[in-house]
């Protein structure tokens, strides 16, 4: 059964909810490595290392549109979803992964919360926040409905990274899902 995509006035009623996430002690719900194009691992412990960010994630060897030579962004190494909005846009816990992020977090990743820079430690690992913008792509509109682009992109969406952060490793070390997160 296909799971409909949520209207633009379902979303924003779910505004609140995701605004009361924690600022500055989280959870980290979810870790998700993805080894390759479209295939998701949902792990209970990760390791994140400074030189490749989620260890058996194909972030390095994807490599990216936004660096020149097509390698891996290291501002974009590690990316970070509210699960409240996770939880949101893809109506189950079943359906986050689909957003192809690595980590989803019950913490508060607004700009004026932490704006690039901010240092977040996970576990035993320390994630710093990265300028480099996070926004839906073709694949969040076809798993999620163009209005959950819409409003994760929206001037709300974009001041409260509703579609996430990025982030780089600045110390490795392991994860595990149920992990607190800090703000540094």
């Amino acid at each position: 059964m296909a799971t409909k995509h949520l209207t633009m006035a379902e979303l924003e009623a779910g505004l609140d909810h995701i605004r009361q996430s924690p600022q500055d002690d989280g959870v980290l719900e979810m870790i998700v490595r993805r080894p390759s194009t479209d295939e998701r691992e949902l792990l209970e412990v990760g390791e994140l290392d400074t030189a490749v960010g989620l260890v058996g994630d194909n972030w390095q060897t994807r490599g990216s549109k936004s660096t020149p030579d097509g390698s891996a962004n290291p501002n974009a190494q590690l990316t970070l979803m509210n699960s409240r909005a996770a939880d949101l846009v893809a109506q189950s816990r079943d359906r986050w992964a689909l957003a192809g992020d690595q980590l989803y977090i019950d913490f508060d990743l607004s700009e004026e919360n932490i704006p690039p820079g901010t240092q977040l430690q996970i576990g035993d690992a320390i994630v710093e926040v990265t300028a480099q913008p996070h926004t839906g792509c073709k694949k969040f509109v076809t798993r999620y409905g163009m209005d959950a682009v819409k409003f994760v992109n929206s001037p709300t969406g974009k001041q409260l990274h509703l579609r996430g952060i990025n982030t780089k490793v600045i110390q490795s070390g392991t994860i595990h899902a149920g992990a607190s997160i800090t703000k540094m």
